[in-house]
């Protein structure tokens, strides 16, 4: 992933409605859901949810696929841990880090 592509993914998930979309679909997994399904999950109107499934798949953090009359959207997990890779690639001056404690990063050997 590059800065480019981090910033795109960035800015599609700095938004509440696009940011539970997401979180809902890394739920659902790979099966993903059907447009209609995530509009009532989330209790959004569908004009509203058709533009922010757009500016995910745009952003390529989620993938349409066509069923029948139904597109089904799912995360793009490919996507998502190439992103967190990005975010945390210089973590701890390179050394293997564990999950930081509330105070700060944890370094192990």
């Amino acid at each position: 992933m590059n800065t480019t592509d981090a910033i795109t993914a960035l800015a599609a998930l700095a938004q509440e409605s696009r940011l539970s979309t997401f979180r809902l679909l890394v739920q659902a997994g790979p099966e993903g859901l059907a447009a209609s399904k995530i509009s009532e999950a989330l209790g959004a109107p569908a004009s509203s949810m058709s533009f922010h499934l757009k500016e995910l798949t745009h952003a390529g953090l989620i993938v349409p696929r066509q069923e029948g009359r139904f597109v089904i959207y799912s995360a793009n997990f490919d996507k998502m841990n190439g992103l967190l890779a990005f975010l945390t690639e210089n973590c701890c001056s390179g050394a293997a880090c564990t999950p930081a404690p509330a105070n700060g990063c944890a370094a192990t050997d």
